[in-house]
């Protein structure tokens, strides 16, 4: 195992979202929707590609506005993320497999994304978890950039 693998880690966030999981899964398959809750606070995003299906693959950017204190991993300012979809389970699960854009071996590497949606009273709570983080990928920054997602998706369903 190269010492890059062997320093990857899991990270992983949750929240409750008052929404039927039947609404929040529909905005993990419309691109359209994508484009509203995925970029977190300080980015903006175009998509490429997107084929919402076992295998299918998607392409986008992800760019920080103003002034911010990380740098994009493909250029200054930008992350151009290139997926695919491993799992869809209606109403319950996604799972995909990711991959930054970039010249950086510490960004290098795939990382898996598995968003669970579960039943609750009220709405549904909602978790990402992402293994095989790449080391570039500083803790803090992912912690902080997932409960984003999580709040824009809250905001985007509710």
């Amino acid at each position: 195992m190269t010492a890059n693998l062997q320093h990857r880690r899991t990270d992983s966030a949750s929240r409750f979202i008052a929404a039927p999981a039947d609404v929040i899964y529909r905005a993990f398959v419309d691109p359209e929707a994508w484009l509203q809750w995925l970029p977190p606070k300080g980015m903006t995003g175009v998509i490429y590609e997107f084929d919402a299906r076992p295998d299918g693959k998607y392409r986008m950017a992800l760019t920080y506005s103003g002034d911010h204190p990380s740098a994009g991993k493909t250029s200054d300012d930008t992350d151009v993320v290139e997926g695919r979809f491993a799992e869809f389970v209606p109403n319950e699960r996604v799972v995909q497999l990711v991959t930054f854009q970039s010249d950086d071996p510490a960004l290098a590497g795939e990382m898996r994304m598995t968003w669970g949606l579960s039943s609750a009273p009220g709405g549904t709570d909602v978790s990402i978890v992402a293994d095989n983080v790449p080391i570039g990928i500083s803790k803090k920054d992912h912690d902080i950039g997932l409960r984003s997602t999580l709040e824009n998706l809250a905001r985007f369903v509710e």
